[in-house]
């Protein structure tokens, strides 16, 4: 019935009520006949929204109750999986899986020195490990990538000779996995339980299998139970993808090479690049506090987690282990 018929069924009464009455009748119709306001759709969606807030922090709360330490970034929204529900794990390697960062260092002043560009400190060095090879290595060299046409045919120069160097250089001495690392790895579930596990670098895709070949013998244990290295089913580094991190385009190429999709995967980097691409591509963004960047930067970027060490990453990503 519209509002305009029950009006007029309320007039056709036999005597009429007095003025206000007929007023206070059309106004509460009009209550009752009037659609859902914007507003109350917006409330019920932000009802909806706290409930699932709610329900996700006790999820999140009894899923870390070996975890005692692992920090929350509290600034980033708490995402519909949470690690251990994970398909797919992706592993950026120097700083986060390799103690590298001396390699990287020392490798980067040989460069530098030969091509008679002022060397450089450790904490620029670590501030810079965010960037590409060629884009770190331009901004050593004093351009600007904004203002500099020459910037990336330097730094792809460069790169280029850095790249020779560093990876000849790889060995458990100069890149050797942090302690834990194997076992995390190791206790992974295998592949036909759908746990897959990438790894992608900023650096060169020579170096990443480098590091990931001296690190990890071809097979492991008795039988030729499957090892370390075998467990990557897809490897990129920079020069292997469309665009670096933080472009999300390289974990978007191991997601589809793994065959899962990026909302179902975790990142795991040492570095505010490693979240933003992480968060970009639409997966979980773990980060580590034992790689190059200092927590007050990590805390900035969008991580969803912030793990210690190793012991704390295991719990989050395996916490029946």
């Amino acid at each position: 019935m519209r509002l305009s018929d029950t009006t007029s069924a309320i007039q056709l009464s036999s005597s009429s009520p007095p003025l206000f009455l007929t007023l206070l009748v059309r106004v509460l119709l009009l209550a009752c006949f009037r659609p859902t306001s914007s507003l109350v759709i917006r409330t019920h969606q932000a009802s909806q929204a706290l409930h699932h807030s709610s329900t996700m922090q006790r999820r999140q709360k009894k899923s870390l109750m070996n975890a005692k330490s692992v920090e929350i970034n509290e600034a980033v929204e708490v995402r519909e999986i949470l690690p251990h529900e994970a398909k797919g794990f992706i592993f950026d390697i120097d700083g986060t899986l390799a103690d590298s960062w001396k390699l990287g260092y020392d490798a980067t002043q040989v460069v530098l020195k030969n091509n008679n560009i002022p060397l450089i400190d450790e904490d620029l060095y670590h501030e810079c490990t965010r960037y590409s090879t060629p884009d770190r290595l331009a901004r050593h060299a004093g351009l600007d990538p904004d203002k500099d046409e020459e910037f990336w045919t330097v730094g792809g120069r460069l790169a280029d000779e850095f790249d020779k160097l560093y990876v000849g250089l790889v060995s458990t001495e100069t890149a050797g996995f942090y302690e834990g690392v194997e076992d995390l790895i190791l206790k992974i579930p295998n592949t036909n339980e759908g746990v897959r596990v990438a790894a992608l670098t900023n650096a060169c895709v020579a170096y990443a299998h480098a590091v990931l070949k001296t690190n990890c013998p071809k097979t492991r244990g008795e039988l030729g139970a499957e090892g370390i290295y075998e467990r990557f089913l897809s490897i990129h580094g920079a020069d292997t993808v469309p665009n670096p991190k933080p472009n999300p385009d390289g974990l978007l190429l191991c997601c589809k090479e793994i065959e899962i999709s990026p909302d179902e995967c975790v990142y795991i980097g040492d570095s505010p690049s490693d979240a933003v691409a992480a968060k970009a591509a639409g997966s979980v963004a773990i980060g580590v506090l034992w790689g190059s960047h200092p927590i007050e930067s990590l805390k900035k970027a969008p991580f969803d987690y912030l793990c210690n060490d190793i012991d704390e990453l295991k719990r989050l990503l395996m916490p029946e282990n």
